[in-house]
């Protein structure tokens, strides 16, 4: 805590003084503009900064993109180092929603502007100025789609269910407290019930987003548990990809002697459906090939064009309160998900929707 402290008092230090200087170092007159991504290790952030710099070489922009490793220390002194150099708009990733107000506190010291995707700023983060923005999408809806996926397997493989309409879950998470993993477990959970089924959650844990951990969680669930599920739900498609892999190696299939072989021409060659979300080439892949049963599309274009569309904006108009970015006009309505909870601020949220994604 003390060594972020001091990380923010440099920051807001080092914005005036560029603000006094009032250049961008980058000398080509190009607008220039700071790309800070919390974990290029995961798939869709990869996706994401891949369309940035598309669209940053298609606008003449010149894109500093720097990877925070998953550190929040890290991704501040990565701030102040662009802002040393002038950089006063930002595309961000955060690694935390805690980080963001001191994120957004220093941007606008320098007169500048962000919009932040994938991990939400908090309200007092948008609170700061309204050159600040949301370009994401409401995770408790991604959960909810799960849900809808499931309803209609079931309806159409009630014999998959348990008495009473149960579902024996198992729930790979990702990192804990992260906002998409606390919003996509409450979408799916309240999702089911609202559809009328009673969820048993036989095992959940935090995979942290990766393939190679969900792997190693699930070969531990089948071997305790093999008979007892009904449904896997992940909230990534790399751990949903992890569970696939761990479901075929151990034979966890409709044939196991054949685990290429979909018997019950349920769409998937596994014993029980596994849902994703994200909607990687990978996942798409899968599903093709009839392992993964279906995943819940993360637009990581959609969220990146909008959130470099209004960026951009804002350093060529002065604003971008009002305006349409990736066809997206702001939200309208306050939801139960931050920051779009609060009424003043819904002019600086665009959601970018979550879409099913099945055969």
């Amino acid at each position: 805590m003390k060594k972020m402290a001091l990380v923010l008092f440099v920051l807001l230090a080092t914005a005036g003084m560029v603000f006094a200087g009032g250049k961008s170092d980058s000398g080509s007159g190009k607008i220039v503009m700071g790309a800070l991504i919390r974990n290029l290790n995961e798939t869709f952030v990869r996706d994401y900064a891949d369309n940035l710099k598309k669209l940053a070489s298609a606008n003449n922009v010149d894109l500093r993109l720097l990877d925070g490793n998953g550190d929040v220390a890290t991704q501040l002194d990565q701030l102040n180092t662009l802002l040393t150099q002038g950089v006063k708009y930002f595309v961000i990733i955060p690694q935390d929603t805690s980080a963001t107000e001191q994120m957004c506190k220093a941007i606008q010291a320098r007169g500048g502007a962000a919009a932040f995707s994938n991990i939400q700023p908090s309200v007092a983060a948008l609170k700061v100025g309204k050159n600040f923005f949301l370009a994401s999408s409401p995770e408790t809806v991604a959960g909810d789609i799960q849900a809808q996926i499931a309803d209609s397997y079931f309806k159409k493989y009630p014999d998959q269910l348990g008495p009473n309409k149960t579902i024996n879950l198992i729930l790979l998470e990702g990192q804990l407290g992260h906002p998409a993993q606390v919003n996509r477990e409450k979408g799916a959970l309240e999702g089911l019930a609202k559809l009328g089924y009673n969820v048993n959650i036989v095992a959940k844990d935090t995979a942290n987003w990766g393939a190679a951990e969900a792997q190693q969680k699930m070969d531990a669930w089948i071997a305790a548990y093999r008979g007892q599920f009904n449904l896997v739900l992940a909230q990534n498609d790399d751990m949903a990809l992890g569970a696939v892999e761990s479901m075929l190696t151990n034979k966890y299939t409709d044939d196991p002697n054949n685990i290429t072989k979909d018997t019950n021409g349920d769409g998937t060659v596994l014993k029980v459906p596994v849902i994703g979300i994200d909607a990687t080439e990978t996942g798409k892949r899968s599903m093709q090939e009839n392992k993964m049963y279906a995943t819940v599309l993360q637009d990581s274009v959609g969220q990146s064009t909008t959130a470099f569309e209004l960026v951009y904006t804002v350093a060529t108009k002065g604003t971008a309160i009002g305006s349409i970015a990736n066809g997206l006009s702001a939200a309208t309505l306050v939801t139960g998900e931050d920051p779009v909870t609060d009424w003043s601020i819904l002019d600086q949220c665009y959601l970018v929707p979550f879409v099913p994604v099945t055969k």
